[in-house]
């Protein structure tokens, strides 16, 4: 014998499979907004500033964007933390669209060079930019101010191991930014840089073999000898037979 159905479990019934068919209904339209969305391209990496940073412009790296790299994030790695610290270094760097200058903070015939120069003469040994820039084109600046003689003199038996470690480094930049510092240095002392020739000339007449230092390193000698003197030319013989004086 075949039971009747209570007059509420058809209703309940059919409720049932509503809900469960409105449960599959719901899934699949999320299935089918997360299909969208996936292969919908992102925003945030369409956008030009993601597009930089995937593909970043060689002009990102020569031209950071900042124009103060002296600034305590530059110089967690660099010998520079620590003149930072300090408190001696007294300029900005200024980036143009050409090329770079310096923004001193003050006059740099007020600075003391000690221990300003001998910092920035460490520096030629740097050979990331911007720290480059900065070494060399301080120390030649802060070596045109008046007065420059008076205090880089006192200053020579500090700078002159200094100079000596960027002549020796195995960087040729590093040699070029030193090579050039010691003439500049030179034209400042004059022959007071006799008495520490001899400490340098020896990485001179090394690289000297090398083809491509010939010429700067001989025009390097001849100042040295126009601004040291008939004194320099006797130090640079016994080091360098080779080279010819400028009075001959």
């Amino acid at each position: 014998m075949q039971k009747s159905e209570y007059p509420g479990s058809t209703q309940l019934r059919n409720r049932i499979t509503g809900n469960c068919d409105q449960r599959s209904l719901s899934s699949a339209q999320i299935k089918h907004k997360t299909v969208i969305q996936q292969s919908k391209p992102s925003s945030s990496t369409s956008s030009p500033e993601s597009a930089r940073k995937l593909h970043p412009r060689p002009s990102d790296k020569l031209n950071p964007k900042t124009i103060n790299p002296v600034g305590p994030k530059w110089f967690l790695t660099s010998f520079y933390k620590e003149a930072q610290c300090q408190g001696i270094l007294y300029f900005r760097l200024i980036h143009g669209s050409v090329k770079h200058r310096l923004q001193w903070e003050c006059p740099p015939e007020n600075l003391p060079f000690d221990p300003l120069l001998i910092t920035l003469a460490e520096g030629l040994r740097e050979t990331k930019h911007p720290y480059t820039f900065v070494s060399k084109e301080g120390f030649r600046e802060l070596l045109l101010v008046s007065g420059a003689p008076e205090k880089a003199v006192p200053l020579l038996p500090r700078l002159i191991p200094v100079l000596r470690a960027a002549l020796v480094h195995s960087d040729d930049e590093v040699f070029e930014r030193g090579l050039n510092a010691l003439v500049q240095l030179s034209v400042i002392v004059g022959p007071c840089l006799n008495d520490h020739l001899k400490h340098l000339l020896t990485s001179l007449s090394k690289r000297l073999m090398d083809k491509k230092f010939k010429e700067p390193i001989t025009s390097a000698l001849q100042k040295l000898e126009q601004h040291g003197g008939s004194g320099s030319l006797i130090i640079i013989k016994s080091k360098i037979p080779t080279y010819c004086s400028i009075c001959c």
